[in-house]
């Protein structure tokens, strides 16, 4: 009989090879004193992600998918055969700093009521990440697309879905732990369940989040442990950006329907709408009297969601 492991690190991988390398090794050399194993997920890269660590890290536990699962089925896939008490789901495009790893384990293992952990995250040596926000409302989704989240950042009202007024210096019990950086109990998911495949990617950790707070286990993020989440995390998506784009209200509009109902998702898809039909217009103008690109690029994206929000269209 094979002995559980203290944690189970799943990474799902597309098409960051040297980025994932990196993480890796920061794995092995800021990991001791707790048992672990480490698990790959490579969703059909074609940059020969799966062939590095293969070659390079023959201990990893390595699934190679023949297609893109999406970022949740992946992490289902990790899980699945992962042998810890703890999974750890991190993104290849973080460094782990200070035995982060075994610093969260301890701090999950002192406080049982706790489902999902996660830290402190530097974008670089000045800098923290935003990290960790509220779930998805009507309220917030309308800041958002009026812009006012961003006039006013560090707001308590405006600002309250990503917590703009927290310095992330400080414990806190929030209520979605992002996805970068997530250390779930193992028997807090035996209870709740995996995460939801109906995400392909984006809003899977707040469906997740919220069906763990539901079933009364504390989501919290702690300063004590950091880990840094390098700015090469958008580059395989920025390939695809307007895919991504519109991906992002889909999987948004999946969570209204599902955790708010049928009312919260006719709001939700409304403000989409009008927002979309009125930032296609705007961008289109601006990108023709500034000859601007980045504000072409703005007007693809809103016309590609307004296909999809009318029509059921998605970008290839």
């Amino acid at each position: 009989m094979v002995s559980m492991k203290d944690v189970s690190i799943i990474i799902v991988n597309w098409n960051t090879k040297d980025i994932l390398r990196d993480c890796l090794m920061s794995v092995y050399a800021q990991t001791q004193n707790i048992t672990y194993e480490l698990i790959v997920v490579d969703n059909a890269s074609f940059d020969g992600s799966a062939e590095m660590v293969k070659k390079e890290f023959p201990a990893v536990i390595l699934i190679e998918n023949i297609r893109n699962a999406g970022f949740a089925a992946a992490n289902n896939q990790g899980m699945q055969i992962a042998n810890g008490r703890y999974f750890l789901l991190l993104n290849p495009d973080t460094i782990i700093l200070d035995g982060a790893v075994q610093k969260t384990s301890t701090f999950a293992d002192e406080h049982t009521d706790i489902g999902v952990l996660g830290c402190q995250v530097w974008i670089n040596e000045q800098e923290i990440q935003q990290t960790c926000f509220s779930f998805p409302s009507l309220s917030g989704l309308l800041f958002q697309e009026t812009g006012l989240r961003r006039l006013f950042p560090n707001s308590r009202f405006f600002g309250r879905s990503n917590y703009g007024w927290w310095d992330r210096k400080n414990q806190l019990d929030v209520e979605v732990v992002s996805g970068m950086y997530m250390l779930v109990r193992r028997k807090a998911v035996e209870q709740v369940g995996m995460m939801d495949e109906d995400y392909f990617v984006y809003a899977e950790e707040a469906d997740w989040c919220y069906r763990f707070w539901k079933a009364d286990w504390r989501c919290v993020f702690t300063p004590e442990a950091r880990i840094i989440h390098l700015d090469g995390g958008s580059q395989s998506t920025a390939q695809i950006s307007v895919k991504m784009f519109v991906q992002m209200q889909k999987s948004m509009l999946i969570f209204f329907r599902k955790q708010k109902g049928i009312g919260s998702w006719l709001c939700a898809k409304s403000v989409f709408l009008f927002s979309m039909f009125f930032k296609y217009f705007i961008f289109l103008g601006l990108s023709v009297l500034k000859k601007n690109e980045s504000f072409l690029k703005k007007s693809k994206q809103a016309l590609a969601a307004l296909k999809f929000h009318l029509f059921r269209l998605e970008p290839k």
